[in-house]
C-alpha cells in the first residue's frame, strides 16, 4: 500500500472524525504533559516504527539494514525496527487511544505523512526536539523543507524522505509532451487519465493547475476543483481514481497520463524509459514524510541521535540510493557525485532525487487542510471519487 495512502471517507471511524473535525481537539495534550522519563542514558535501546520498503537493506541479507546497523555499531544503541505503518489512518487508529489517554505508545520514533503529521502537532501528541543535540539536522536539512505551515521551524518533525506529486505519462504512446496540468484535459486523453483518490494527495496539484498559490489556498479554490473534477468524471474524461495501482495502469498502457509520485516513476523508468515525470509549468506539490517522537517516549534522546545520524550526508546518500525519493539532505548529492560507481554517481544528477534550481522554483508545500475544514471537504471529495 502506498506510503502516500488515500484518506478514507471519514478518517478512522467516529473517534478519528471527531478529532479531525473539532476546532479545539478534546484530546489535546498540553506541552507540559508530553515528556516522559527518558531512560536513554541507561537503556541503550530504541523502537523505530516505519513503512515497509523504506530503508536500505543488504543485497545478500534483507534482514540487515546497513545504515541502521552502522548507527548501532557507532553508538551502542540497539534499534528495534518495525515495518508496521501501512496506512496513515490505520496507524492513527492504532496509537491514538494511548496518546489521547496520556499513555506510552511503546514507540520512540514514527514516520507519518505530512498531512497526518499536522494532525499530531495540532493534538499535541508529539514532543519538541532538541536541535542543539542534532547538529546535522540544523546544518543539512533542505531549506525548502525547514518550516512547513503545520510545524513552524520544524520543532516537532524532521523529514525522513520527501517527494513530488506531479504527472507521469508515456511519451511514446501519447506521441507528444505534457508540460502543464491543463494538458491532461486534451481530447486525445479522454478516458486515459487517472487521478489519485486521496484528498490530501490530490488536491494541491489540481489547484496549481488553476494558478492557485497552494501555500494559502482558500475554500473557494477547493470547491472550484471539485466542480471541475466532477464535470470530468461525468464526461468520462477521468478513467478512474487510484491509489498506487496507477503504476500498473501506466506500465500496461491502460492509461497514458496520471497523477503520480516522483519516487514511483524512478522505479517505472528502470523498466520503461518512455515513462516521463513532469513538474508542470504551473507547479507541483513538494511533500515529506516525517520522523516524530510521540509523547511519553522512553528513549527520546536516543531517537534524536538516530534522526541526526540520518542527516549525516554520507548516511543520507546511502539511503537515497536505495529509496529513490527526494533526499532531504541536499549535501548528499556531492557524496553520490564522487562515487566511483557510475550508476551511483548518476543518481546525483537525477532531479527527482535532487531537484535542480529550475525545478525547485515550481515546487511548493501546500497549506494543510484545517481541522474545521476536513470533515466537510473529505465528504465532498469522496462523493466525487466514489469512496
Amino acid at each position: 500500500m502506498s506510503r502516500r495512502s488515500l484518506l478514507r471517507a471519514l478518517g478512522v471511524g467516529a473517534a478519528g472524525a471527531t478529532l479531525a473535525g473539532c476546532g479545539v481537539p478534546a484530546a489535546f495534550v498540553e506541552p507540559g504533559d508530553r515528556a516522559g522519563h527518558d531512560s536513554s542514558a541507561t537503556d541503550h535501546t530504541l523502537h523505530f516504527a516505519n513503512w515497509p520498503l523504506y530503508i536500505d537493506t543488504d543485497d545478500d541479507n534483507e534482514s540487515k539494514r546497513p545504515t541502521l546497523d552502522a548507527f548501532s555499531k557507532r553508538t551502542g544503541i540497539s534499534v528495534t525496527y518495525t515495518e508496521e505503518i501501512n496506512d496513515n489512518d490505520e496507524f492513527f487508529g492504532k496509537i491514538s487511544p494511548a496518546l489521547m489517554n496520556h499513555q506510552q505508545t511503546g514507540r520512540d520514533l514514527i514516520v507519518i505523512s505530512d498531512w497526518m503529521a499536522a494532525r499530531f502537532v495540532r493534538l499535541g501528541w508529539v514532543q519538541e526536539m532538541d536541535r542543539a543535540k542534532q547538529p546535522n539536522v540544523a546544518k543539512y536539512l533542505d531549506p525548502q523543507l525547514r518550516s512547513p505551515a503545520f510545524d513552524e521551524g520544524r520543532l516537532h518533525s524532521v523529514p525522513w524522505q520527501s517527494g513530488i506529486t506531479g504527472i507521469a505519462y508515456n511519451r511514446k504512446r501519447l506521441g507528444r509532451e505534457i508540460r502543464s496540468t491543463g494538458d491532461l484535459w486534451a481530447d486525445d486523453l479522454r478516458g486515459r487519465v487517472t487521478l489519485l483518490s486521496g484528498l490530501d494527495e490530490s488536491f494541491a496539484l489540481l489547484m496549481q493547475g488553476n494558478g492557485v498559490d497552494i501555500t494559502r489556498w482558500t475554500p473557494d479554490d477547493f470547491h472550484e476543483i471539485c466542480e471541475q473534477t466532477e464535470r470530468r468524471v461525468r464526461s468520462q474524461h477521468i478513467r478512474r481514481f487510484t491509489g498506487n495501482d496507477y503504476i500498473k495502469d501506466l506500465a500496461t498502457g491502460d492509461v497514458l497520463a496520471c497523477q503520480a509520485y516522483s519516487g514511483d516513476v524512478i522505479q517505472l523508468q528502470a523498466d520503461n524509459p518512455d515513462i516521463e515525470f513532469v513538474v508542470p509549468e504551473e507547479g507541483a506539490e513538494l511533500w515529506a514524510e516525517s520522523l516524530m517522537i510521540p509523547n511519553l517516549a522512553r528513549h527520546k534522546r536516543n531517537a534524536e541521535r538516530l534522526i541526526d545520524h540520518y542527516y549525516d550526508p554520507e548516511v543520507a546518500a546511502e539511503l537515497a540510493t536505495w529509496v529513490n525519493y527526494v533526499c532531504p539532505v541536499p549535501a548528499a548529492r556531492d557524496v553520490l557525485a564522487s562515487s566511483k560507481d557510475g550508476e551511483t554517481a548518476a543518481l546525483a544528477e537525477d532531479p527527482l532525487i535532487f531537484p535542480d534550481d529550475t525545478m525547485r522554483q515550481r515546487l511548493a508545500i501546500a497549506r494543510d487542510i484545517t481541522s474545521e475544514e476536513r470533515t466537510d471537504f473529505a465528504k465532498k471529495w469522496n462523493s466525487i471519487v466514489g469512496l
